[in-house]
């Protein structure tokens, strides 16, 4: 069963699930976005869910955290069915930085109506409830280190598709990242219902990056999402 937990120091979260729910959720995402360049004014926000998705695949073939999860299987039901089989599945999960995911299942909204415009009965769409149930259970992982309000607001913009990432500047996602990152514990616990609003809301802080990266990418003849910050990400992520 897919599970979405926080990390220790609240840095990020821990997708976690077996072979077959890790590769179910890539699946899907590969199925609404498309194929590279579908959907130009998306691509900035294609990429970051594909970084994600990356991060999700390599932890399926066990190149990220493995463990061992009881599977509710006990001695006396092996011997009632006379076989030998193990107690425990192998689970595999990977660690995302929390304001990363949280853009990745907003973003995933604009793929999903894209995506609807050319099926019959989007709601019933295999593809598109394994990306609902996602999103839910990150919602869900949220919930105990939000405020009532900011989660009631936050699950009501998601559920209700008024998100748009559309030609969106994904570098805002990497400086609220930096920004997530340099916090302590206590901070993270009591900032992160603001930082999941503020992906969820465009602010004056957003539009004013965007309008920075706009300027950059006209005087440098590029496309918005082919900017690149200059500031590194840290070798090492204390999770």
């Amino acid at each position: 069963m897919l599970s979405i937990t926080h990390t220790e120091n609240l840095t990020g979260a821990r997708i976690s699930g077996d072979f077959w729910d890790l590769d179910e959720i890539n699946q899907a995402i590969y199925s609404v976005i498309g194929d590279e360049n579908k959907y130009y004014d998306w691509e900035g926000s294609r990429k970051r869910i594909l970084s994600v998705s990356y991060e999700i695949r390599h932890a399926s073939q066990a190149h990220r955290h493995v463990n061992f999860v009881g599977n509710g299987l006990n001695k006396e039901a092996k011997i009632h069915h006379e076989m030998v089989s193990c107690e425990k599945n192998i689970y595999y999960s990977v660690d995302v930085l929390w304001p990363e995911l949280i853009f990745t299942i907003i973003a995933l909204n604009d793929f999903i109506r894209l995506y609807s415009k050319n099926h019959l009965y989007p709601s019933l769409d295999v593809q598109v409830t394994t990306i609902r149930k996602f999103q839910s259970v990150v919602g869900e992982a949220l919930q105990p280190v939000m405020s009532k309000e900011e989660h009631d607001r936050f699950m009501n913009i998601l559920s209700s598709n008024e998100t748009n990432v559309q030609e969106y500047a994904i570098q805002f996602v990497d400086m609220l990242n930096f920004k997530y990152i340099d916090l302590t514990k206590e901070q993270r616990e009591k900032g992160l219902g603001k930082f999941a609003l503020k992906l969820a809301i465009q602010d004056k802080d957003y539009h004013m990056m965007r309008d920075q990266v706009i300027k950059s990418a006209h005087d440098s003849k590029r496309a918005i999402h082919d900017m690149l910050i200059t500031k590194k990400y840290p070798e090492e992520i204390e999770w």
